[in-house]
């Protein structure tokens, strides 16, 4: 774990530093150590807000799957940008991450599909994300037939299921101090290709 003495405010390089926070956060936190809250605007610009599960990152941004057809998916491929939020009570640490969104390449989403329980493949396709449901009936009856469907063999990717990569021009540090007074360290790029500044700010 990170030690308590180590000063986060004068790291350079965000991406390192979120990998040490999020190294300690699966030593310390119960469960989903890489939940995060995603944000993404409807097209009236009503915001919409749920917990997904962050799959990869590196120096080319934060990646989560999901389908497109949902909400989540409509909202991201219409605007184009999203915001992230990482809180992790243990340690009583927050990361805000905010940039432009791009899809996954179809190698990289079959990679992570190909990974995951058969019954969660099976569950891409019998759920009609974020459509109305008329009983849970419905949907183990769906799940019954694509599970007969492809009882032999792979799975195949749904077209509509796969990837996005948030490639971030903006990303926060903050660490919980006494009376308030919170540390805070806030990354800036002018594009996904450009060179970070760095500036601490007022709690």
């Amino acid at each position: 774990m990170t030690n308590a003495s180590d000063d986060f405010t004068e790291s350079s390089q965000p991406f390192k530093l979120f990998a040490d926070w999020l190294t300690d956060a699966k030593a310390s936190e119960p469960n989903d150590p890489n939940a995060v809250a995603l944000a993404t605007v409807d097209p009236d610009g009503l915001p919409n807000v749920r917990m997904v599960l962050l799959k990869d990152f590196d120096e080319q941004g934060f990646v989560f799957y999901t389908n497109y057809e949902s909400t989540k998916g409509r909202e991201i491929l219409s605007a184009e940008k999203a915001a992230m939020c990482f809180h992790w009570k243990t340690l009583r640490r927050q990361v805000r991450v905010r940039g432009a969104v791009e899809k996954v390449s179809d190698a990289e989403a079959d990679a992570y599909y190909a990974s995951r329980p058969r019954g969660s493949r099976i569950g891409a396709w019998a759920s009609k994300q974020s459509r109305p449901l008329e009983s849970r009936f419905a949907l183990e009856k769906a799940v019954a037939e694509y599970t007969l469907k492809y009882a032999i063999g792979d799975i195949p990717r749904p077209s509509y299921w796969s990837g996005f990569r948030i490639r971030p021009v903006s990303i926060e540090f903050w660490h919980d101090r006494a009376f308030r007074l919170h540390d805070r360290v806030l990354f800036t790029r002018p594009s996904p290709e450009g060179d970070w500044n760095k500036e601490r700010l007022y709690p």
